[in-house]
């Protein structure tokens, strides 16, 4: 994916037969916060897992599956977009 993030699991996980053992996270785009911004009745919790499955082309029980310290790099990554230079895994 261009102007995206691979992200390499520390923890691999496996949904519905599928094992997962790196994403690739998409930058945001104003028409995926509006997605889960119709979600009135979720928990903020909620609506981050969402958005990041949907930045991730992947189900959120992908993203549920995840282990705290890879959700907590996914995090980072979807912030760092943020920065004007972008943020690499490595820093």
């Amino acid at each position: 994916m261009e102007n995206a993030e691979n992200i390499e699991l520390k923890y691999p996980v496996e949904v519905a037969g599928q094992s997962y053992d790196k994403l690739s996270m998409r930058r945001s785009k104003i028409k995926d916060r509006l997605l889960v911004a119709k979600m009135k009745t979720a928990s903020d919790e909620e609506k981050e897992i969402r958005l990041f499955a949907n930045l991730c082309e992947v189900e959120p029980k992908v993203i549920e599956e995840l282990d705290e310290a890879d959700y907590s790099n996914l995090q980072k990554v979807y912030l760092g977009f943020f920065n004007s230079e972008g943020m690499s895994q490595k820093q």
